[in-house]
């Protein structure tokens, strides 16, 4: 009876969790796509931990004893780093968190390990597949958000590691891991899976290392899947069904969100993955010549937007940095309330994480219809009278279009610079995250605003 009433409930949260993802694809339904997440979570949880009780081989207060006492330390790390993280802190945030998937999925392997004695024949085998898989993919997982965690956070430098012959190196890797299966499923020894453990985290740690951090959004949603999928090769050693159904849908989820911000970059997506892009540090912008800027002030920016009929605002990672989106929102609705069509143009990539900008944007409480996406309004810049550009820069440089042995060239970008005048904010020259210098800088049509951004705005708006 109680075996039947956990497995109605994991169908339960399964179908709360796919209700969770469909309702988070769009900002109106967000909220409500977040309440069944934590529902769905709630009800799994509930009945992991009283099937757990049921089929404890100890004391059964002991074994409540230990999942309160575990659930009460992690949830009060949760809690307290939910209420200090800042916006601009999601992205590492979120990296972290990937990695503790991919070690929970390697204790989780070696644990199956040291306890599948009981299984014999083909289920044996069958098994010790899966243990070396999710070690594997656990593994490679751990450290590969760990780098991505220090590159978001720029503890370390976002430019790729370039070792020679890197591919290869991989290439081998992985050969020497899949010859290493075929050793543990014959001898059921821990040194093959031990040895492959080694490799896999060098692995996780050198593919994400040789990713430039122009891609690293890419990387981060890549870095999702692989800790779905790490929590579904968890399940299979655990057999719990429910946790692979959860792992496959984050592990999908975040393999499409990879393949459809690659084709917005116009990258390939093994490539990505395999590090094959990113800045190589032998080709810089910085070096070119492209001219002088022009310097200009909040109260000649706050004249040029009293004359517009239609504006348009690129923000990007510079604006959550100066937590500028509030006065943004207030600027957006004095502008409004003045006839102004002001619209907000968002590229897959603003920021250091997929989405991070219209969560900003929501949070200031901005319109949803006037915040569109890049093929949405690219085509508008040239009927447009003033184009403020705020703390984006990579996704903002017409070197992309323009200079085919550019970084990032290929990569789609938001073409601002065809609107009549074009007002960039930023705290310095300064390149972008991925350490090119942007020609838009020195166009005829745009203009420099120095300064923090929040300070900026705010001037603008009392020159207003």
């Amino acid at each position: 009876m109680l075996t039947s009433l956990v497995q109605a409930a994991y169908i339960i949260a399964a179908v709360l969790f796919v209700m969770s993802l469909a309702g988070l694809s769009k900002h109106e339904t967000a909220r409500a796509g977040n309440a069944f997440g934590i529902v769905g979570m709630v009800i799994a949880l509930v009945a992991t931990i009283t099937a757990a009780l049921r089929n404890s081989s100890i004391n059964g207060f002991e074994t409540a004893a230990l999942i309160v006492i575990a659930m009460a330390i992690g949830g009060s790390i949760g809690v307290w780093r939910a209420r200090r993280v800042e916006m601009t802190g999601m992205p590492e945030l979120v990296a972290i968190l990937h990695s503790f998937v991919g070690l929970a999925a390697v204790i989780v392997g070696f644990n199956s390990h040291l306890s599948s004695a009981e299984l014999t024949g083909s289920l044996e085998n069958i098994h010790e597949v899966e243990v070396f898989l999710g070690v594997f993919i656990g593994a490679v997982t751990f450290t590969g958000s760990i780098i991505a965690f220090l590159k978001l956070s720029a503890r370390i430098k976002s430019t790729p590691l370039m070792l020679p012959k890197r591919h290869l190196l991989n290439l081998l890797i992985v050969l020497a891991s899949a010859a290493l299966l075929v050793v543990y499923v014959l001898t059921g020894s821990i040194w093959p899976l031990l040895a492959m453990t080694v490799l896999a985290l060098l692995f996780g740690l050198h593919l994400v290392a040789s990713i430039g951090g122009g891609d690293m959004p890419v990387v981060v949603s890549m870095l999702n899947s692989y800790s779905g999928w790490a929590a579904a090769a968890a399940g299979f050693m655990l057999g719990n069904d429910l946790l692979i159904i959860t792992g496959a849908l984050v592990g999908s989820s975040g393999a499409i969100l990879s393949y459809i911000m690659c084709k917005a970059m116009n990258r390939s997506f093994i490539s990505v993955i395999a590090g094959g892009f990113g800045t190589d540090g032998q080709l810089s912008g910085d070096a070119k010549d492209y001219g002088e800027h022009r310097e200009t002030n909040a109260a000649d920016v706050a004249d040029m937007l009293k004359e517009a009929h239609s504006v348009i605002i690129a923000p990007g990672y510079g604006m959550a940095v100066a937590q500028a989106q509030y006065p943004v929102a207030d600027l957006t609705r004095k502008l409004r309330e003045r006839g102004v069509r002001v619209r907000f143009a968002i590229h897959p990539v603003a920021g250091r994480l997929p989405g991070h900008m219209n969560v900003l944007l929501a949070e200031a409480k901005v319109p949803y219809d006037v915040v569109e996406e890049l093929d949405e309004i690219n085509d508008d810049f040239p009927d447009t009278d003033v184009v403020l550009v705020i703390g984006a820069n990579d996704t903002v440089n017409p070197a992309a279009i323009d200079e085919p042995g550019s970084p990032i060239a290929g990569m789609p970008v938001l073409e601002v610079w065809k609107a009549h005048e074009v007002v960039v904010f930023k705290r310095s020259m300064a390149t972008g995250y991925a350490g090119v210098q942007n020609p838009l800088f020195f166009k005829d049509n745009s203009v420099m605003l120095f300064g923090d951004a929040k300070d900026r705005v705010e001037d603008i708006i009392k020159a207003l």
